[in-house]
């Protein structure tokens, strides 16, 4: 069985330490991040009932309840909250030593990688095919993960490289710069000027609290938008699919400009975020970190407006 031990505490209905098997780990994991027996069984792929047996054997195991069950609201009981963390940090130290070990087998250089889901839109599924005609033979583990859960993990040792738009400060933890994203306001209508752009069909792209920030600062009385997202390759399929205008990142946008199904906002002002790599001082991958940012370097330039 694979397991790990979990103690006991006093005053439960445990005696010492009993072994979980990680399957349980994962399992009540996906109920609490679904909040649903059934979605999380057929996520799983397994059965309802499989899924609520191993949730039992979890809380025979720890000795307390961990959800609270009623109709189409399950909901995690304090000593839920307390395990989802730990179960996190249990799940992760497996998944990294799995591909550690699945890496020395075959001879090649794991690396764990995380990321904000706009940045893998834009440039880093052009990054990861470049990783791999390098001449580094990599086991990539690759994730789409907000910048709390991005943060967390690289405390825990679950990551190698983290990519997101804000600088965080943590200890121990090394930021290098690597792209520039170039926002800019586009319409589906051609001439269109910004004052128009934001008046009617306007789709609002959350890029973060220094965009927001800039954003309100010009446009101090924006009327109420249509639509409030916060991936930008939502707000671009819905402007293409139904018109409206939006800021997307120039990257994305490029081709549509260039063939003529978007067009850039007359007088409407472009909002830069920049882009970071997030990277342990001391990790014995700081070569293989290095040459991959580098890369990532170079794709971003390519994809900058000329």
């Amino acid at each position: 069985m694979q397991g790990f031990g979990l103690a006991g505490e006093p005053g439960n209905q445990r005696q010492g330490a009993r072994p979980v098997d990680i399957d349980l780990l994962r399992t009540f994991l996906e109920v609490s991040r679904t909040r649903h027996f059934r979605k999380a069984a057929d996520n799983l792929f397994v059965t309802q009932a499989a899924v609520s047996a191993r949730i039992r054997q979890l809380e025979h195991i720890t000795g307390v309840p961990l959800f609270t069950r009623a109709r189409n609201n399950v909901q995690l009981t304090d000593a839920g909250h307390k395990l989802q963390v730990y179960a996190e940090s249990i799940i992760n130290t497996w998944n990294r030593a799995c591909q550690e070990i699945a890496a020395q087998d075959v001879d090649k250089n794991p690396l764990a990688v995380g990321a904000v889901a706009s940045l893998w839109g834009m440039m880093l599924n052009d990054w990861v095919n470049a990783l791999y005609d390098s001449p580094a033979k990599l086991l990539l583990q690759a994730a789409v993960l907000d910048t709390s859960t991005l943060l967390t993990r690289m405390r825990e040792g679950a990551l190698d490289l983290a990519l997101m738009y804000d600088t965080p400060r943590i200890g121990g933890m090394l930021v290098e710069e690597f792209a520039k994203i170039q926002l800019v306001m586009v319409s589906t209508i051609p001439g269109i000027n910004v004052e128009d752009a934001i008046a009617e069909d306007y789709v609002f792209v959350d890029w973060g609290t220094a965009f927001s920030i800039t954003h309100a600062q010009a446009f101090p009385e924006l009327p109420t938008p249509v639509l409030r997202v916060d991936a930008g390759h939502l707000a671009h399929s819905f402007i293409l699919n139904r018109g409206g205008n939006a800021y997307l990142a120039y990257q994305t946008v490029s081709e549509d400009i260039k063939s003529g199904k978007l067009f850039l906002v007359d007088n409407a002002p472009s909002i830069d975020r920049i882009a970071y790599a997030v990277f342990a001082a001391k990790s014995d991958r700081h070569e293989l970190i290095k040459r991959a940012i580098k890369l990532l370097r170079k794709i971003s330039k390519q994809q900058e407006i000329q």
